[in-house]
């Protein structure tokens, strides 16, 4: 299993994209999920000159519907290979019906992105896993689409979820995760506030153990809104450093 950053982590760095999988490559990360592009020739460079890749983008689902053929051109050309439709809101999972349409929505732009060689993923945050029809609404989800899922781990488990059960459920559906820590605070909005990775209640160790043995590819860290962009990538690449040797 491969170690990344979503670059959203060091948006408020204000940097180019391109200096940002340097950063990422001095931390000692894998690879950079992109959050959004620049200037495409030199974020290309930067990926060669420091050796990462960039398994994955986060793209806005208006986008993908609206020219599918232009992201997957324009990401492609960087080496992306998995798609990623970051949020719905959620009027998106209010009762089965609607989680029902999502689920075609998914069902329907995940055909066209297999048509084109590209994998299609959803990125739950914790508004996914309210009670739909007797169940989370991300279960209902599954059990009517095909769609793929990048798990977050530490909004599954802020909304009230054991990750690793999650993990385990579908271990077949996840190649990858987001690898995010958070401290339960029923009065924060989404029931949890982020913190740096090892800092909060998320069980790293047992997630881990159970994304090596289910089809995780890839770990991706992340903090919603760091204090410290620059300090946050450096000590989590420790982390995952340490991670590494414990392995």
């Amino acid at each position: 299993m491969n170690f990344g950053i979503q670059l959203y982590s060091l948006r408020a760095l204000d940097e180019p994209t391109s200096a940002l999988v340097e950063r990422a490559a001095d931390a000692g990360f894998d690879g950079v999920e992109f959050a959004g592009l620049d200037d495409d020739d030199a974020i290309r460079t930067a990926l060669t000159d420091t050796g990462l890749t960039a398994p994955a983008a986060h793209v806005g689902i208006d986008e993908l519907e609206s020219d599918l053929d232009a992201v997957c051109e324009r990401y492609g050309a960087l080496g992306v290979e998995t798609l990623v439709v970051p949020y719905l809101p959620p009027e998106a999972f209010a009762d089965a019906q609607t989680v029902d349409e999502t689920a075609h929505r998914l069902d329907d732009l995940t055909a066209k992105c297999d048509d084109r060689g590209f994998r299609l993923l959803y990125h739950n945050h914790d508004h996914e896993l309210q009670t739909v029809a007797g169940e989370p609404a991300l279960d209902r989800l599954a059990d009517e689409s095909g769609v793929g899922f990048e798990l977050d781990l530490a909004w599954v488990l802020a909304a009230g979820y054991d990750p690793v059960d999650y993990l385990e459920r579908y271990a077949d559906r996840t190649p990858l995760v987001h690898l995010k820590d958070v401290v339960l605070d029923a009065d924060a909005e989404r029931g949890g506030r982020p913190v740096s990775l090892g800092d909060g209640e998320l069980d790293v160790d047992a997630c881990l153990a159970a994304a090596r043995d289910g089809f995780v590819e890839w770990a991706l860290v992340e903090h919603d809104d760091p204090s410290d962009p620059a300090e946050f990538c450096r000590t989590a690449g420790e982390t995952v450093a340490s991670l590494r040797r414990e392995s």
